[in-house]
């Protein structure tokens, strides 16, 4: 029997690890060895709990084996399919279950690998589009500050979070950023602000200031998911979307964290009322368990950009991946929904998010933490900075897993969203061991 793979100082070396201090996590590494409910375990068997759904992905917590067999029995008779020029079942079946639970006339979808590639898919699917009906000079995009949208360039022209863009400002579509809506008096706010709304006139401002007729989309995370949480004020959503409305925008939504009931309902977009043009979706889509993003579009914006083209035998849309709707992805994604579907999962989430915030905003008066934030099962707390920003974040990253808790920290602030599946005893735990973390400050 091959033995386990050996961890040395040596055999450290080679894997460059993502968004981590890698000299930092090499001297003192966490490494997980299994996944089951709502926990991860230690290579020495001591529990996680895992308050952040993995990264947002594992909204059925860990150990489906349901979708895990799906996947092999899928690849057991098709390892690999390409979808260009030939195709296989599965990509339509998900594509078909995906219509099923998003906003009314969105059901046109394009499948990449990652909220990253669902990103680039709908920025090329804006300017095609765009350019289909005579408007190609539509080439200047609108995202906020704080924004996370992937890490692609494209992506990474739209956000607006410093550290992301500043090693790597290097082209991309031309983007204006509009301000973020985190105000500074809102503090320990449970839901949506109530002031904030005429944040979305900076929309306005860049119409008369650019030309409402060169602006081709408005890309918003309808709750800035990386940055934080940052929950909308109540009408934001809704005044952005008839701004775009009255100056002929497209609006995206990017619900690669909100989407698969994080909110409550299946998308933000119904949670609010306000159904975008286009929206992005990736981690729970599979529960995590295969790579997997999605672009879906209203059918008005699919049908002008194949009808341009007027011999239907050519290629309507120069654009795709080698692993877009992979056998396996289809397979896991496919399994999932049932689930969702089956076990009324979003409705799980959605009936546990009163005791979700409650627990959250009972650490308020825990002195090193500085603002509480939530919607639906997500949340952020921050904590106060140490001599530098993002160190508090790091040390609380290490106490937490010393205390058996997983969780994401962007900079100084804990984004807390845990599987939809937890239970009050699960939300209970995950409130201990912040609160003893939280202590240490």
């Amino acid at each position: 029997m091959e033995q386990p793979f050996e961890i040395t100082t040596n055999t450290l070396d080679n894997f460059w690890i993502p968004f981590t201090g890698n000299r930092d996590f090499k001297q003192a590494p966490r490494f997980l060895a299994k996944g089951e409910g709502m926990y991860y375990r230690k290579e020495d068997g001591e529990r996680v709990i895992d308050a952040s759904s993995g990264l947002f992905t594992c909204a059925l917590g860990h150990g489906r084996m349901e979708i895990v067999d799906a996947i092999y029995d899928t690849l057991k008779t098709l390892d690999y399919s390409s979808n260009f020029n030939v195709a296989h079942r599965g990509g339509f079946e998900v594509a078909s279950r995906l219509a099923r639970i998003l906003p009314e006339g969105i059901n046109r979808v394009f499948f990449g690998n990652s909220g990253s590639e669902a990103i680039e898919s709908a920025i090329k699917i804006v300017m095609a589009y765009n350019r289909a009906r005579g408007q190609g000079h539509k080439l200047r995009f609108i995202s906020r500050e704080r924004a996370y949208h992937g890490v692609n360039l494209t992506g990474v022209a739209l956000s607006g979070m410093i550290n992301n863009r500043k090693m790597f400002n290097c082209g991309g579509p031309d983007v204006s950023l509009m301000r973020h809506t985190n105000l500074p008096d809102h503090q320990f706010i449970k839901g949506q602000p109530e002031t904030g709304a005429d944040l979305a006139e900076d929309l306005q401002r860049m119409c008369d200031n650019y030309g409402a007729e060169n602006l081709a989309a408005v890309f918003i995370e309808p709750i800035a998911g990386s940055t934080g949480t940052l929950v909308p004020p109540k009408g934001y959503l809704q005044r952005i979307r008839q701004i775009c409305d009255a100056n002929d925008i497209l609006l995206v939504f990017d619900e690669v964290i909100t989407g698969f009931g994080r909110t409550g309902e299946a998308f933000a977009a119904q949670e609010w009322g306000v159904t975008p043009d286009i929206m992005t979706m990736a981690k729970a889509l599979t529960n995590g368990i295969q790579p997997m993003g999605a672009t879906a579009v209203k059918q008005e914006i699919y049908d002008t950009i194949i009808d341009a083209a007027a011999d239907p035998r050519v290629v309507e849309f120069f654009h795709g991946y080698t692993y877009s709707a992979h056998p396996g992805a289809c397979a896991a994604a496919i399994a999932t929904l049932k689930i969702y579907e089956e076990e009324e999962v979003f409705a799980q989430g959605r009936a546990m998010r009163d005791y979700f915030l409650d627990g959250l905003f009972s650490l308020a008066d825990i002195p090193g933490v500085t603002n509480i934030r939530g919607y639906g099962m997500m949340g952020g707390i921050d904590v106060a900075a140490a001599d530098k920003p993002g160190i508090r974040g790091i040390e609380m990253t290490k106490v937490l897993w010393d205390l058996g808790l997983h969780i994401k920290f962007t900079g100084d602030t804990g984004v807390v969203a845990p599987p939809l599946v937890a239970k009050k005893e699960h939300i209970d735990e995950m409130i201990d061991k912040f609160a003893k973390a939280f202590k240490t400050i």
